[in-house]
């Protein structure tokens, strides 16, 4: 079991804010079944689906905030750092940030790159703005072989097993994620 220090830390507000207005244009708004989490694509080719297949029970949202049944859904956030990616994550968060979305537990953005290497500064930049504005952030980087195979935890980088570690841990019955 992860103790509070092993988490991501806070980047960013864990409850929506009053006054934020919402963007212009949202994802839409989809019933969903209740599951231990929902991976919330901002875009498509975001990696929802990848990452939702590391984990029994995570369900990819299909790029629509769920409308759960049950009262409490965690929710994690995923997108590229492409620009399209993080403009489309900062949408998402503003959505989120401005209570449009209630009753769902945002737990964080999962970053994922969109390319091998170091990220462009500008994109670095919009990153860490983007980052501001969501509970947690968590980087995974570039992984080869999620291109042509699907994706299993066993052959993942240390950075994603230690994600969905995490991840696990903030969503576990009485765990406070946001």
């Amino acid at each position: 079991m992860l103790g509070v220090t092993d988490l991501a830390p806070f980047t960013g507000p864990a409850h929506p804010q009053q006054g934020v207005r919402p963007p212009e244009h949202g994802l839409p708004l989809r019933p969903c079944p209740l599951a231990p989490l929902v991976v919330l694509g901002a875009h498509g080719g975001a990696g929802e689906s990848a990452l939702a297949a590391l984990a029994p029970g995570w369900h990819a949202a299909d790029h629509a905030w769920p409308m759960p049944s049950g009262a409490r859904q965690p929710v994690v956030l995923v997108a590229r750092t492409s620009l399209t990616g993080l403009t489309a994550a900062r949408a998402a968060a503003t959505q989120w940030a401005a209570g449009q979305v209630q009753p769902l537990e945002l737990v964080g953005l999962v970053l994922v790159a969109d390319a091998p290497g170091r990220l462009p500064k500008p994109l670095r930049d919009l990153a860490k703005v983007v980052s501001g504005g969501v509970p947690r952030v968590w980087h995974v980087p570039w992984v080869e072989a999620w291109r042509t195979d699907p994706p299993q935890l066993s052959e993942t980088p240390r950075e994603v097993r230690r994600l969905v570690r995490q991840l696990d841990a903030l969503t576990q019955p009485g765990a406070t994620g946001a």
